[in-house]
């Protein structure tokens, strides 16, 4: 495939497959030598055409993993009739998947200017791209507080990231680093937990920063990064800059980036 043309997918093979929820699973793929990437970036995944399609059909990713490891994850949501994920979420362990081979995104490290405290604001598997940052030594050696921030409708769909952050304590890059600097914050909107509501809510009532125990918001000081839908994005990116703060882009870094083609 790749020898006709040189921007073509590469074919990549599934290594494992988790599923959390009926609405949500993990999956990890070969990665080419050749693939570079930053922490935070997204890709186009796809699977092999049918009979009945002129071509792939492909969408956007956040990559999961850290820019370092071996292999490439990614967190998916399962739609029944998506023209994507009702034929992705069924691929096994040895099944091909198609991976395009340029990586971009704007939720990295350099698009921010330097600070005290990162804010990561996630909804669903808007947490894959964050899931990607907290296992990256840079992010904890360019701030004194990293807090994860993670709203979901019910508790098993917090399982992924709650499950991650625990392992990050025996991780061989981070695990010292994680240890006081990394806080998790989840709250859900359909079940009963110990903090509940959106998202932008608690953080126009400032009860996020009571929980996390720190000042509300201050450009000077605090750095956000935000992932989830459409709406979540618009509607979150609309409070922060009530706060002061702007936003940032790989050619101008400064106080806050969201996903700009983030799907899920």
């Amino acid at each position: 495939m790749a020898a006709d043309n040189p921007n073509a997918p590469t074919e990549e093979t599934v290594l494992s497959v988790k599923h959390y929820t009926d609405r949500l699973f993990q999956f990890e793929i070969t990665r080419p030598a050749s693939f570079r990437f930053r922490t935070g970036e997204f890709v186009m995944i796809g699977l092999p055409k049918t009979e009945e399609q002129k071509r792939p059909l492909m969408r956007a990713y956040s990559i999961a993993s850290p820019s370092w490891d071996d292999k490439l994850e990614f967190y998916s949501i399962k739609v029944e009739d998506g023209p994507l994920t009702s034929r992705l979420q069924k691929i096994v362990e040895g099944d091909t998947v198609l991976l395009s081979r340029k990586p971009v995104g704007t939720l990295v490290l350099d698009a921010l200017l330097p600070g005290k405290r990162l804010w990561m604001f996630s909804t669903g598997t808007g947490i894959a791209p964050f899931a990607s940052l907290i296992r990256d030594p840079e992010t904890y050696e360019r701030y004194e507080e990293v807090i994860l921030v993670h709203g979901c409708r019910e508790e098993g769909e917090l399982t992924y990231g709650e499950d991650l952050v625990k392992d990050l304590i025996n991780d061989p890059l981070v695990g010292e680093m994680v240890d006081g600097k990394l806080k998790h914050i989840t709250t859900l909107t359909r079940e009963d937990h110990p903090l509940t509501g959106r998202i932008t809510t608690l953080i126009e009532t400032e009860k996020l920063f009571e929980v996390a125990g720190t000042p509300i918001l201050n450009p000077e000081q605090d750095r956000v990064m935000i992932c989830g839908s459409i709406d979540m994005i618009n509607d979150t990116k609309a409070i922060v800059e009530t706060y002061g703060l702007n936003e940032g882009s790989n050619s101008q870094p400064a106080q806050f980036v969201v996903e700009k083609s983030f799907v899920g």
